[in-house]
């Protein structure tokens, strides 16, 4: 039930917020919205304003945004999508990408400034993890750092940075607490993964900070941005999963708290969006391909010729995911298999 109630949550939130920035950017536009969907499927809920039609679905899984004019037979009117400029419907087919970007960088913010707060610029232990080498030689919260092996420090960057290029080393530190100094000797343990030193401290936290939060925020976005950047130029390597694999994670991840939940929602978000963006016929980014198509030649692609190749692209979509489908299902024990 858990896994059902996050997966909802998860799908839901991207679904409406993508749907949404394509409803409000055509509606700014001028074009004609016939109706918003969320969801497919048989209609749960349904309703009628403004002569736009409105429903929630059963299957929370996707959703459209259905314009004027996407029909050739309504390309006559001037309200309709195809007699727009090509910019209007540009910034219209890219709006629903571009508000999951943008819903990333607000669900971090929401992280780090309500949630779990940002660090402060500050050389002050904030806690002490259990068992560490700082807890056994007597560390404690509200100690401040003054110097690391006669090194000055005054930023909690300074802290890492010069623990972090000590690892198994013995280091001397000098601490102020209580308006007195200390001198504190320590051997640092090593991250199995990047070798570096660490001693098992951390810094204080401050929430309700707004330009440090927001400042994290983007800095997270640009670290996913650029992971995904490595993945689809071949630096990194590429590791897909589909609905029943993202359900999964999602299930696995609710486990550990509602912050983590919302971590992935971010980075899913961004996914979505870059997905989107990539010129293949059938999304977002197929259509702005054929749309700088249209501008480069002087004059529209035959829209049926156009629908044809998106219904194929459609149509290998929804084979690669039922592939993509089959191989979660086995990863994930759900299938038999060898």
């Amino acid at each position: 039930m858990q896994t059902l109630i996050a997966s909802i949550f998860v799908f839901g939130v991207l679904i409406i917020v993508h749907e949404l920035g394509h409803y409000f950017v055509a509606r700014l536009t001028g074009i004609k919205v016939l109706e918003l969907a969320i969801g497919f499927g048989p209609k749960i809920l349904s309703w009628r304003k403004n002569d736009i039609d409105y429903s929630l679905r059963a299957v929370p899984l996707g959703g459209f945004c259905r314009m004027l004019g996407e029909n050739p037979d309504e390309d006559s009117d001037p309200d309709s999508f195809s007699r727009k400029p090509p910019l209007s419907r540009a910034v219209v087919l890219a709006a629903g990408a571009v508000m999951n970007l943008v819903l990333a960088v607000v669900v971090f913010f929401v992280i780090f400034f309500f949630l779990v707060g940002v660090p402060t610029d500050s050389s002050q232990i904030g806690y002490i993890v259990e068992e560490s080498p700082a807890e056994a030689v007597g560390l404690e919260s509200g100690d401040i750092i003054k110097s690391i092996d006669g090194t000055p420090v005054s930023k909690w960057d300074d802290v890492l940075t010069n623990i972090s290029a000590k690892p198994a080393q013995e280091i001397e530190l000098i601490i102020e607490r209580n308006d007195s100094k200390k001198q504190i000797f320590v051997v640092s343990e090593i991250t199995p993964e990047d070798n570096r030193g660490i001693i098992g401290i951390g810094p204080q936290i401050e929430k309700y900070s707004f330009i440090p939060s927001l400042k994290i925020s983007l800095e997270r976005f640009a670290l996913i941005i650029n992971s995904i950047y490595q993945v689809l130029t071949g630096q990194a390597p590429l590791d897909v999963t589909g609905p029943v694999g993202i359900v999964y994670v999602i299930g696995e991840v609710a486990q550990t708290g509602f912050v983590n939940l919302l971590m992935l929602t971010g980075l899913i978000s961004i996914s979505l969006g870059i997905m989107n963006l990539l010129p293949i016929p059938a999304l977002d980014g197929g259509r702005l391909f054929f749309l700088l198509v249209e501008v480069l030649r002087g004059k529209r692609i035959d829209p049926e010729k156009e629908g044809f190749i998106h219904f194929i692209g459609f149509a290998m979509l929804i084979i690669l995911i039922l592939f993509i489908t089959y191989q979660d299902l086995l990863r994930f024990d759900i299938l038999p298999g060898k």
